[in-house]
C-alpha cells in the first residue's frame, strides 16, 4: 500500500508539474519540450530530488509516448502518399545520410573507437527525432505548411532506414558472421515490406475492420492494434516506432480522422512523459566531461541538418522561407539516437555519455531552430541589404492544406487536417 501511495503522489506531482511547465512555455511562446527535459534532469538520478517509485511506470509511459507520436505522424499520410514520398524524396534521403552520418563516424574514428563505434555514432548523428519533430510541428501550427510533407518525407525515409540499419548494427555489435546479419536484415525488410503491402492493397479493408461509430471502441481497437504491431515489430528487430507509423499509414479516411481526434490528447500526455523520462534516465554528473566534444559535434550537425532540409525543400519547389523552416525543423535528435547508443554502450561504453550530451543539446536546440532559423536568416538578409521583397513566392504561405496546392514533388496531405495550433 505504501508503494502505491508513493507512486500516486509522484505521478500526480509529475503530471501536474508538466501541466504547469506547458502553460508557462505557452505564455512565453516556446515549445515545452526543452523544459520537460530539464525537469527530467532535475528529478532523475543525480538530480535535485530523484523519483524512485514511479520509475518503472514512467519508462513504460515513455515507450507508449514514442509509439503514439509515430502513430499520429503516420496518420498524416496514406500508403499511396508514402510511396510517392519515397519515390520523390530518396535523393534527399541519400544526402541526409551522407551529410549527417559522416560527422559522427569521423568523430568516432578520431576518438579511437574503431569501425563499430563509427557505425554507431554515425547513426546517432544521422537520425532526426520523429517524435520531437512531430510535437514541434504541432506546437508551432505548421502541420498545414507546404514544407511539412517534405519534412515528413525525410523522416519516413530515416525511420524506414532503421529497418536496415538496426539489424546491421546489432549484428556488428554481437560479432556474428555475414550469414547471421543477413538473416536479421531479411527478416526486418520482409516485415516492413509485408506491412506496406497490406496498407497499399488492403488499407480500405483494414480501415473498415477498425472503424466504429462508438468512440470508445475505436480508441481501444486502434490503440491496441498499434501497441501490438509495435511490439511484434520490435521482436522482429524492426523499430517499434516504425511499426506504429505503419499502422497509422494503413488507416485512412474517417477512421484516420476519428483516431486522430481521440488519440491527440493521449499523445500529448505520454509524449510529455517520454521527454521527462529521457531526462530522468540521464545522470547530470556524466555530462560535463563530454560537453565540449558533444557541443562541437552538435554545431556541425545542426548545419548539416539545416542543409539537408533546405536541399529537400528546394527539390520539392518550396520557396526560400519554407526551405529554411524545413532545415531548422529537422535539427532535433532524440529517441532513435538514444536507442542506438543504448545498443552500442556494451561494446563501446564511452559512447553513452557523449551520445546523451549530444542528444540533450539538440533536443533542446531543435525546437528553437525550428522556430527561429527562418526569421534569423531573414534578419541577416535584411542586414546585408540583400532582401528585395518577400522571397519564396507561393512556398511561403501558412494555413491549411485545403487552401493550397501540394508541393510538386511532395505527397499531398489530407485536406481535413488543417493547421493545428
Amino acid at each position: 500500500m505504501h508503494d502505491t501511495t508513493a507512486l500516486l503522489v509522484e505521478l500526480g506531482s509529475v503530471i501536474l508539474g508538466l501541466g504547469i511547465i506547458g502553460r508557462f512555455a505557452g505564455r512565453i511562446g516556446l515549445s515545452p519540450i526543452p523544459l520537460y527535459l530539464l525537469a527530467g534532469l532535475a528529478f532523475g538520478e543525480g538530480g535535485l530530488l530523484p523519483l524512485g517509485a514511479s520509475e518503472e511506470f514512467t519508462a513504460v509511459g515513455a515507450e507508449i509516448g514514442v509509439i503514439l507520436l509515430l502513430l499520429l505522424l503516420g496518420l498524416e499520410y496514406s500508403a499511396s502518399e508514402l510511396v510517392t514520398s519515397l519515390k520523390t524524396q530518396y535523393p534527399s534521403g541519400a544526402v541526409d545520410f551522407v551529410l549527417n552520418a559522416t560527422p559522427g563516424a569521423v568523430a568516432a574514428l578520431l576518438l579511437g573507437w574503431g569501425p563499430v563505434g563509427a557505425v554507431a555514432l554515425g547513426g546517432v548523428t544521422w537520425i532526426s527525432s520523429s517524435g520531437v519533430i512531430a510535437k514541434v510541428l504541432a506546437d508551432l501550427g505548421r502541420l498545414g505548411n507546404r514544407e511539412t510533407p517534405v519534412i515528413l518525407g525525410v523522416l519516413v525515409i530515416e525511420d524506414l532506414s532503421m529497418a536496415v540499419y538496426l539489424p546491421l548494427l546489432t549484428a556488428m555489435l554481437a560479432g556474428v558472421g555475414f550469414a547471421g546479419g543477413s538473416i536479421a536484415l531479411l527478416v526486418a525488410l520482409g516485415t516492413v515490406g509485408f506491412v506496406l503491402y497490406l496498407a497499399l492493397r488492403h488499407g480500405r479493408l483494414i480501415s473498415r475492420a477498425v472503424s466504429s461509430d462508438n468512440p470508445e471502441m475505436l480508441l481501444l481497437v486502434v490503440l491496441g492494434l498499434t501497441v501490438l504491431v509495435a511490439g511484434v515489430a520490435q521482436q522482429l528487430q524492426v523499430s517499434a516506432a516504425v511499426g506504429a507509423s505503419l499502422v497509422g499509414i494503413a488507416l485512412s479516411g474517417e477512421v484516420a480522422e476519428g483516431a486522430r481526434k481521440l488519440l491527440t490528447p493521449l499523445r500529448d500526455l505520454f509524449a510529455a512523459v517520454f521527454f521527462v523520462f529521457f531526462g530522468l534516465s540521464t545522470d547530470p554528473a556524466q555530462i560535463p566531461p563530454v560537453l565540449l566534444p558533444a557541443a562541437l559535434l552538435a554545431v556541425v550537425t545542426v548545419l548539416t541538418k539545416v542543409a539537408t532540409g533546405w536541399y529537400a525543400a528546394r527539390r520539392a519547389g518550396i520557396g526560400s522561407r519554407g526551405r529554411w523552416r524545413a532545415g531548422g525543423t529537422l535539427v532535433a535528435r532524440g529517441e532513435f539516437s538514444i536507442v542506438i547508443a543504448g545498443l552500442a554502450v556494451a561494446t563501446e561504453p564511452r559512447i553513452g555519455p557523449l551520445a546523451t550530451a549530444y542528444v540533450l543539446i539538440l533536443v533542446i536546440v531543435g525546437p528553437l531552430t525550428a522556430r527561429w532559423t527562418q526569421p534569423a536568416v531573414a534578419r541577416i538578409q535584411e542586414w546585408r541589404g540583400g532582401k528585395g521583397g518577400p522571397s519564396g513566392g507561393a512556398g511561403n504561405g501558412e494555413g491549411t492544406r485545403a487552401a493550397r496546392q501540394p508541393a510538386p514533388e511532395a505527397p499531398a496531405a489530407r485536406e481535413e487536417l488543417g493547421t493545428v495550433g
